[in-house]
């Protein structure tokens, strides 16, 4: 059994209990300012998570490519990927616990429908409780009944863990949650393998244990808590909201501990093997993360994002940078044909990377040049560095080869690379020093980024909305001024500014900028009613609405309109697709000021504005 097999297999199981599939959401998110990537399933449909109506209805299931910056630290091992697929399945206050308990179960386990996983391998953890949220007593009583009727001992097959493990909400544990934030308990599947407990993770073994003895297949997450000023109380609407990551669940079809053993990537690290003449053996470590960052880099980019030193292009960039000093420790000449491999790999899934390979492919080679010339420039920065301390006259050293971690630092703020790269080009360090300089950085990054990273549900304030609503009245407005063929590339909203992207080949003039400030300013002024409306994806075309070129859509789409009325929904000034959430009228939107436009990346055009 293949991942295509898998996926196909999971699809069709909840098709068959009234499940309908939404389309794979792009990798980066649209108007999700809390991340750089999308990192789950559930992280597009957060507003109907929220209460929304999604125009497919309360039973949703799909197949999600997600991307986690965050894991990259642990790549490396046997089970982690930086880009990974995401079998999703959710309820909208529809079905809870006893019916998605049961399901996932008979998944699993059953052998014509599901995966045919042997009941004997399986373990599930629980929500124990605390001070402020009981023990999830139902899950653990649907829970005893399945192992009971399968011969299991549910003893031995629950494990209670507390709100680091088993709770969910966007904020973290309960007590990091504000008033009005909804949470719940979750429930975990775990896969055994036929390994021995390593020691060094602990002396006892337990299915949270990091020894890789255990691996989590899939988590049930149940919303159905809301945090207030005098505790937790249930929610009216109980969501259901399921993530199953597809390599791990093929890792456990095939048995296989090691994820880059698995069908999917043992063809990637064969490659890998042909190409540096070395065996996977001996260089596990190098090669899962060759073989991790490349397979991230090839979506990334197929999905319009290139190498570059903000945001989704600097973590593509360090992923290339870091694939390529691995490739370059093994000795490995040309990363083309372990790119191609990659392609052939996840065509039945992603088609659309046949047709985007040429472009892939030269993006990372462009990267692989500019990189080159980025390591010639941090040498020539150390050696004047050098040669400054008295150390280096001309090409004579004077005493040995090591540098500062002052200088060390410079040469990675400045040029992109990291204590690896510099051990590479034959410089020694205080690897401690370094260490802290660089932690105390990124302290003071993370202060306005980590938000990016977290993922999760968006922001909705009064701002954030106002700004989402701006964004499809400046799409319009842009339109209007520069033509048709503009577009929405993406866009990063927050209660302090709004950043929005656009194709185009030039640089604004001052009098288009104005101009575009004008319109905005006047749909603000005519204090234009805001309509949502679910139609058929026809309707939704021939009504004239716009959206991501390469979005896909489903049959029923929801379309926001501004202007016009619920009956003459033509007569309306924009009309795009959307989730929400908007203001309900445009007068809700007290100012509206341009304060910047600059390019970003090839043929991509950015505008800064404030919103009140």
């Amino acid at each position: 059994m293949k991942a295509v097999d898998i996926l196909n297999k999971y699809i069709s199981f909840f098709e068959k209990r009234g499940h309908i599939r939404i389309e794979n959401s792009s990798l980066v998110p649209l108007n999700d300012p809390t991340t750089l990537f999308t990192s789950s399933g559930m992280q597009p449909l957060v507003s109907y998570l929220l209460g929304e109506n999604h125009p497919q209805g309360k039973r949703l299931v799909n197949v999600q490519n997600c991307f986690r910056a965050q894991d990259v630290d642990e790549i490396g091992d046997n089970r982690h990927t930086t880009f990974f697929r995401m079998l999703g399945n959710w309820s909208l206050g529809d079905y809870f616990k006893k019916e998605q308990i049961p399901w996932f179960w008979e998944f699993l386990t059953d052998k014509t429908e599901g995966l045919g996983l042997d009941k004997n391998k399986l373990y599930v953890t629980i929500f124990q409780g605390n001070d402020d949220i009981p023990k999830d007593m139902e899950s653990r009583e649907v829970w005893t009944k399945l192992l009971i009727d399968s011969g299991l001992n549910p003893d031995e097959r629950i494990s209670e863990y507390g709100v680091e493990k088993n709770w969910w909400s966007r904020s973290g544990t309960p007590d990091k949650m504000p008033n009005g934030e909804p949470g719940g308990p979750d429930t975990e599947v775990f896969y055994e393998f036929d390994v021995s407990h390593d020691k060094k993770f602990g002396d006892k073994c337990h299915v949270n244990c990091d020894c890789g003895k255990y691996l989590e297949i899939g988590n049930s997450v149940f919303m159905q808590y809301m945090r207030t000023e005098d505790g937790f109380k249930e929610l009216p609407q109980k969501n259901v909201d399921f993530g199953g990551g597809l390599e791990r669940l093929l890792a456990a079809v095939e048995d296989k501990q090691d994820i880059f053993e698995t069908s999917l990537f043992k063809p990637i690290i064969e490659t890998l093997e042909n190409v540096t003449a070395k065996g996977y053996g001996l260089n596990r470590h190098e090669m899962r993360i060759i073989a991790d960052h490349f397979t991230a880099s090839v979506f990334i980019i197929a999905n319009n994002i290139y190498p570059s030193n903000k945001e989704q292009g600097y973590i593509l960039r360090r992923l290339i940078r870091r694939g390529l000093d691995n490739f370059y420790i093994l000795n490995g000449d040309t990363i083309i044909p372990v790119l191609e491999k990659i392609v052939e790999q996840y065509k039945e899934t992603d088609k659309y990377l046949i047709g985007k390979f040429e472009e892939i492919k030269n993006s990372i080679l462009e990267e692989e040049q500019a990189y080159q010339k980025a390591l010639s420039g941090g040498k020539k920065l150390i050696e004047k560095a050098l040669i400054k301390e008295g150390k280096r006259i001309g090409d004579e050293l004077m005493g040995s080869v090591e540098i500062s971690a002052d200088t060390a630092f410079k040469a990675i703020t400045s040029y992109g690379l990291g204590p690896t790269q510099l051990e590479g080009l034959g410089y020694s360090f205080d690897k401690q020093a370094l260490a802290e300089k660089i932690k105390e950085h990124q302290q003071i990054s993370r202060k306005g980024a980590e938000k990016k990273f977290a993922g999760g549900l968006s922001d909705h304030s009064d701002f954030t909305v106002k700004g989402h609503t701006a964004t499809h009245l400046m799409h319009q407005a842009l339109r209007d001024v520069l033509g048709n063929s503009v577009h929405q590339t993406g866009s990063n909203i927050t209660p302090e500014r709004v950043r929005f992207d656009f194709n185009f080949d030039r640089k604004l003039t001052n009098e288009e900028i104005r101009k575009v400030e004008e319109k905005v300013r006047e749909k603000i002024d005519a204090a234009l009613p805001v309509f949502n409306t679910i139609m058929s994806l026809d309707e939704a075309k021939k009504l004239g609405a716009i959206g991501l070129f390469d979005e896909k859509y489903s049959d029923r789409v929801k379309i926001y309109t501004i202007g016009g009325n619920e009956n003459d929904l033509k007569a309306a000034y924009s009309k795009e697709f959307c989730g929400g959430p908007h203001v309900e009228n445009t007068s809700q939107i007290e100012s509206f000021d341009i304060i910047k436009e600059e390019g970003v990346s090839r043929g991509i055009r950015r505008i800064y504005v404030k919103v009140t």
